[in-house]
């Protein structure tokens, strides 16, 4: 009954507010719209506010009052998690202001943008790229910027996603057993990105396709591919003496060294 009563207060509190914002909205005092605008900026009602900078923005273009609407429109969009139009704003603003004090605030806030609208590792990475390009720019172009470290901060994390991208599809070839082309891709992994947290892991993938090809092998390349296998191995232990995958390569490097045995003094 409390909780009940509490909402149907909060309830007739809000009704006014929201008559009164219907209101400007539909007036055609752009002074009053733009106090307002202001008003509900300050206040932390973004939603309100960009949609009364969004109206009054055509009718003050060219005037001076423009750089700081446009400026303000764009940081609501921002805050209400509208990154596409915000970020398309925001480089309005600075093509618009070139020279404004603003304009440094604008173009990190822009590339903030693109950082944000970056999607889970999983899924297709352009949008990732293009926003490690948009943050590189940015620290490019003001490398005395307080935003700097964060900016760097940024790309580092979306440059580890796209890592994790490129090892997870090298691992698949492991996973549905194509281990020709998982050799091929963890290679290219390994060389791309010397110092991945995710070394350890391909290394041993790498180990692990290496092995099966080599077992399985015609007598032909036997020994020439159990002895790429058995260097992969020696490089991941030599790397990781204490490596996680220590138990599961026991017995294959075991498996390795009693083939060579056998197929060595036949070459």
């Amino acid at each position: 009954m409390i909780k009940k009563l509490f909402y149907i207060v909060v309830i007739f509190l809000l009704i006014p507010s929201c008559n009164e914002y219907q209101k400007l909205l539909r007036s055609e005092d752009v002074k009053i719209k733009y106090q307002k605008a202001e008003n509900y900026f300050e206040n932390e009602e973004f939603r309100r506010a960009s949609g009364l900078f969004e109206q009054i923005l055509p009718k003050y273009r060219g005037k001076p009052q423009a750089e700081r609407i446009t400026f303000f429109y764009a940081k609501s969009l921002l805050e209400i998690k509208n990154y596409v139009l915000a970020a398309y704003q925001f480089e309005s603003f600075i093509k618009a202001y070139p020279i404004s004090q603003k304009v440094e605030e604008a173009a990190y806030l822009e590339a903030y943008c693109f950082y944000k609208q970056s999607p889970k590792f999983s899924l297709d990475q352009e949008q990732t790229v293009e926003a490690i390009d948009k943050l590189q720019n940015f620290i490019n172009f003001y490398p005395y910027s307080e935003n700097l470290d964060i900016a760097n901060e940024h790309v580092q994390e979306l440059r580890l996603k796209l890592e994790e991208k490129a090892f997870e599809i090298a691992k698949q070839y492991n996973t549905i057993r194509d281990h020709g082309s998982a050799i091929t891709v963890l290679n290219s992994f390994i060389i791309d990105y010397p110092g991945t947290p995710y070394r350890e892991d391909a290394l041993f993938y790498l180990f692990d396709s290496s092995y099966k090809i080599a077992v399985n092998s015609i007598p032909s390349k036997k020994l020439e591919r159990l002895n790429n296998a058995k260097k992969v191995y020696e490089e991941l232990i030599n790397e990781y003496p204490d490596s996680q995958f220590f138990n599961k390569t026991e017995s294959m490097i075991s498996d390795i060294d009693k083939e060579i045995a056998i197929f060595a003094p036949n070459q």
